[in-house]
């Protein structure tokens, strides 16, 4: 039987997170421009959450058979992939 459901806390730092989140891409010769979208959802207001969720990976894998989650993700993440 495989994972379906992942317990999770997220930290509720906004600003720490964005800020931390632009260091690793500019570590990694990535331009954090290119993601503004999605690190503007830290300075617009990311709430604290916590909780568990049913992966949408996770459950079409079940549905469909699939050994690998990766193969039912959109931006899978493996060594040779570190952005979309």
């Amino acid at each position: 039987m495989g994972l379906i459901c992942m317990p999770r806390a997220r930290e509720d730092r906004a600003e720490d997170r964005a800020s931390d989140y632009r260091e690793k891409m500019l570590r990694r010769g990535m331009n954090p421009d290119a993601f503004h979208f999605y690190l503007d959802t830290f300075r617009n207001g990311m709430p604290p959450h916590g909780g568990f969720a049913i992966g949408l990976e996770r459950i079409t894998a079940r549905f469909l058979g699939i050994a690998n989650v990766k193969e039912c993700s959109m931006f899978p993440r493996d060594i040779n992939r570190v952005a979309p």
